[in-house]
């Protein structure tokens, strides 16, 4: 399936690496210009090289995306940048420390709300009435599986997830007729260099949680995500998608 976004600019949080650099060089591939926004600055430029190395157009920003102040800049910066902004990815997430609820530390709780929900929240703010401006476009929430069920000692990042779902879908409602769909994707457990520090014994377990024997890989969610951002799924609007190898099936 041929998707193209030429003439588009495609804004994507914690792309610096993973799932996040895996869905800027897909858009890339298909012709956007792509906004490599990143908590880690060298990171983001080192994606954005990679990027037009390959023969794309890729810029590269910092941004927490906790911090409001800073992702009003990052959606200036797309603009001023390349012209318009079209297409959002707000992939930017942190896990958290694993504790039960009662253990469970004010401060990290706070810095995985302010990232995960908080900084959702913000990147839609600012970058829909650029997109609006631009005509519209469509925006990819990265939820997770656990936007659906628990994970023990994970309250914050599930609680989080869980509510993306609720606000992505509240803004598809508000700008659908505005041309702007919302919809949110959930990855199981993906290889990336998040799961890179665990040993031996615990990737076998996350690994043995999914029905298909594996981890899933950052490609493979780029590639839903892109699908997502493109005509093609013009008439899909409020929706969350799972790439879970059936985990949440179980």
């Amino acid at each position: 399936m041929d998707i193209r976004f030429d003439g588009k600019t495609a804004l994507v949080t914690g792309a610096g690496q993973g799932i996040g650099a895996a869905i800027a060089q897909e858009l890339a591939a298909g012709g956007a210009t792509v906004v490599v926004a990143d908590l880690d600055e060298d990171a983001a430029k080192s994606v954005a090289a990679e990027i037009g190395a390959a023969g794309g157009t890729a810029h590269a920003t910092k941004v927490d995306t906790g911090d409001a102040a800073q992702v009003e800049a990052m959606v200036d910066f797309a603009v001023e940048t390349t012209g318009a902004l079209h297409l959002l990815v707000n992939n930017a997430g942190i896990g958290g420390e694993r504790e039960a609820i009662a253990d469970y530390p004010l401060d990290a709780w706070h810095k995985v709300i302010d990232v995960n929900l908080h900084g959702v929240f913000y990147g839609m703010k600012f970058a829909i009435p650029k997109m609006l401006e631009a005509g519209g476009g469509a925006i990819v929430n990265m939820s997770s599986i656990l936007g659906s069920v628990g994970f023990a000692q994970s309250s914050p990042y599930v609680a989080t997830k869980h509510a993306l779902v609720g606000l992505t879908r509240n803004a598809a409602l508000e700008y659908a007729a505005q041309g702007i769909r919302v919809n949110a994707v959930g990855p199981a457990f993906i290889d990336t260099p998040l799961l890179s520090a665990l040993d031996d014994e615990m990737r076998a377990g996350l690994t043995s949680l999914h029905p298909i024997g594996r981890l899933g890989r950052p490609e493979e969610v780029a590639a839903l995500t892109v699908f997502l951002l493109s005509e093609r799924a013009a008439f899909i609007n409020g929706s969350y998608h799972l790439v879970d190898g059936g985990y949440t099936s179980q």
